[in-house]
């Protein structure tokens, strides 16, 4: 697992975590909050594909953070906007690797949400997270 600053905690009374973290207590630090990144592009052009979307939606979590001075292991949540479920889920391998290609193998409290649409309709997923930069 990526070295992060927070403490993770995994029960044993709950079923084991595969990708997410059951709960994080932040380390001492500046909150972050990030705006929900899609899969744009700096010139505002986005790929139609699900994981080409993820992928370029991670980059923009780790470059917003990185302007606040954070790293992607400061990330203490990450919820994941889909319109589209069951497609997530049978792209789960190809979707996990693009996560951990940015992310490493840090892995916050997260959510995966459904949703019928996101603000821009070429959009298929959106990333919105909270970061906890040490001090």
């Amino acid at each position: 697992m990526t070295e992060t600053p927070h403490e993770i905690f995994n029960p044993e009374s709950l079923p084991p975590p595969k990708g997410f973290a059951h709960a994080l207590r932040a380390a001492q630090g500046r909150l972050v909050f990030l705006g929900g990144q899609t899969g744009h592009r700096v010139d505002g052009s986005i790929d139609a594909d699900l994981v080409q979307q993820f992928d370029q939606a991670c980059a923009n979590v780790v470059a917003a953070l990185a302007a606040a001075g954070g790293q992607p292991e400061h990330l203490a949540q990450l919820e994941i906007f889909v319109v589209d479920v069951p497609e997530y889920r049978n792209r789960l391998r190809e979707l996990g690797e693009r996560h951990r290609w940015h992310f490493g193998k840090h892995y916050p409290a997260m959510a995966l949400l459904g949703t019928p649409e996101l603000f821009d309709p070429r959009a298929r997923v959106e990333l919105v997270g909270i970061a906890v930069v040490p001090s």
